[in-house]
């Protein structure tokens, strides 16, 4: 955690260093969590949310492109979704979803290139990217085997999660002014992680609880996240003018 404060000072500082003007983006919106799980079955995706705060620098003259930094709250993970069906009739009976839910701290620093968009020239298209570093502030799947010996083993276990990961950000979007000083934002973001989340070796000798006297050996578990996400974001800017006297 210290590392990802003293990188947002760092890093808010030479923006504001280097910017003639700054703007504030506060974001937040949909999030679609997308998990590999390597030697286990497929995952479906987690429907949640975000929330974040850019900082990115603003050229007064020309603003063809910009850096940014940006940390924000993610919930990422997948799911299973169950689906029951009556007997007698064959109708669906209702739905039960498990989810895999991971709440992550992320710190992003990229760049954006930015192009004029619509005739009134209120809009810029932009398009970017940058290195992402995310920690895992909780997560909640050491509560799905509800303490079930039977099930523990079959389940991820948080001593073998990792709570740092890296990866990159890919985003595109539309800004739009408002006011002189006040905006919104669209923004649509793919972020892959390059390093795993989980990460578990093979474990033999244990013996199966459903056969006993029986021992089996628990697969190999690696966990790596992507997310989908949608914002939409209120642009503040802190312009600076120089003045000659």
């Amino acid at each position: 955690m210290r590392f990802v404060y003293v990188s947002a000072l760092i890093a808010c500082t030479w923006l504001s260093v280097r910017a003639q003007s700054t703007a504030y983006v506060f974001q937040f919106g949909p999030t679609i969590g997308l998990q590999k799980w390597d030697n286990s079955f497929e995952r479906e995706p987690l429907f949640k949310y975000h929330g974040a705060l850019s900082i990115e620098s603003v050229d007064n003259e020309e603003d063809k492109n910009s850096l940014f930094m940006q940390i924000g709250y993610h919930i990422k993970g997948s799911a299973n979704r169950f689906r029951y069906y009556n007997i007698n009739s064959g109708a669906p009976a209702g739905t039960f979803t498990e989810e895999f839910r991971f709440n992550n701290l992320s710190l992003v620093l990229g760049a954006k290139q930015k192009r004029p968009f619509g005739a009134s020239g209120n809009a810029r298209f932009y398009y970017g990217g940058g290195l992402r570093v995310d920690y895992t502030l909780s997560t909640n799947i050491d509560n799905l085997s509800n303490n079930n010996p039977s099930l523990v083993l079959f389940y991820p276990s948080v001593g073998f999660m990792n709570r740092w990961m890296a990866g990159f950000t890919v985003t595109t979007g539309i800004e739009f002014k408002l006011s002189e000083l006040i905006g919104g934002e669209l923004k649509l973001s793919i972020q892959p992680d390059v390093t795993l989340q989980y990460n578990q070796p093979a474990i033999g000798n244990v013996i199966d609880p459903f056969t006993p006297g029986n021992i089996i050996t628990i697969s190999e578990r690696r966990i790596r996240n992507a997310a989908v996400e949608l914002g939409v974001g209120l642009r503040l800017l802190r312009k600076v003018e120089y003045v000659d006297e």
